[in-house]
């Protein structure tokens, strides 16, 4: 059964909504300890001060901020303490904005909430004014001493919590200087055709169940089999020295490849063209026969004429096996 980590209330206006906060994700995150190659020990880190060597106890270390290098201002617990935003058990919804104004970058981690004993009717109906009204509510709440910006929406039957980055967090994309390429690159009309083609040959409804953590299984299945015994031998991977495409082989090569259905299975090829000689003998056959009409008529006769026979000699066939 789910565990809460947080109990409060939503509070908008003079309107207070008890609830109950519960992670919702569940990160399955393989994890190592660090052990000793020579007796399988596990490693313990300690505290040690390298101008003596000797370890420090917990007691004896302070806070202190990095002014330039070896140069620090310490700050004492107490100061820090002052400084602690209020633990006022509330989410303060600050106000309501549209869902689509929120760049999914500035989300963080996600929660449940779900209301408390006697809590679930102005649950509800907050829920469903949101719902409703298709807005996200932007407030603030304190996480184990720690004031967080936070977006509530309105999903099927729960209000889930988002914690989000400020503003300052977010790194502009205009630091990065390879991204000052873009605006000097130009794609054609052609290009630009397939690429939207290729998007449309992949657009599909998103179900997360179609997607697992391939590299966990790989290590996991490692893990059981060692476990068990086995000798893993491992193979180095040869390096890829294949040079990059051709945009634009690129592009027809990966629709050709959806548009096949299969990737093990080769594109179909386009029907051959008629050869001379085949043409040669219809034209002959309507010079023969008078005018163009006739002629086309009496070519498609003596081909009827011809399957007509072919399927009479079968019938035959069939009838002397019975016999």
């Amino acid at each position: 059964m789910a565990r809460a980590i947080w109990t409060g209330a939503i509070s908008f206006g003079l309107v207070n909504v008890p609830v109950k906060l519960y992670s919702a994700t569940s990160p399955k995150t393989v994890r190592f300890h660090q052990l000793s190659s020579k007796t399988g020990a596990r490693i313990r880190q300690k505290r040690v001060d390298p101008s003596t060597g000797d370890e420090v106890a917990y007691e004896d270390i302070v806070k202190g901020y990095e002014l330039s290098p070896d140069r620090y201002v310490l700050i004492e617990p107490e100061e820090l303490e002052a400084l602690d935003p209020k633990a006022t058990k509330t989410i303060d919804i600050e106000e309501f904005v549209e869902e689509s104004e929120i760049d999914p970058i500035y989300y963080d981690h996600s929660y449940y909430l779900a209301p408390t004993t006697g809590g679930a009717k102005a649950y509800t109906l907050l829920l469903e004014a949101m719902r409703e009204a298709g807005k996200v509510a932007i407030g603030r709440v304190v996480i184990r001493s720690r004031q967080q910006l936070c977006a509530l929406r309105p999903t099927e039957g729960v209000m889930t919590m988002s914690t989000m980055l400020f503003g300052d967090e977010v790194v502009p994309p205009d630091r990065i200087d390879e991204l000052d390429a873009v605006g000097e690159a130009e794609a054609s009309k052609r290009e630009l055709t397939m690429a939207q083609q290729l998007i449309d040959s992949l657009s599909a409804e998103f179900d997360p169940d179609k997607f697992r953590d391939d590299y966990r299984d790989r290590v996991l299945d490692l893990i059981e089999r060692k476990a068990a015994g086995e000798e893993i031998a491992v193979q180095p991977e040869a390096e890829d020295t294949t040079p990059a495409p051709d945009l634009m082989a690129a592009l027809e090569a990966s629709l050709a490849e959806i548009r096949s259905g299969d990737s093990d299975e080769p594109a179909k090829k386009p029907a051959a063209k008629p050869r001379k000689s085949a043409a040669k003998s219809r034209s002959a056959g309507s010079s023969g026969n008078g005018s163009g009409k006739s002629g086309s008529g009496g070519a498609s006769g003596q081909s009827k004429a011809a399957s007509t026979s072919k399927s009479g000699s079968a019938s035959k066939s069939r009838a002397k096996a019975k016999s």
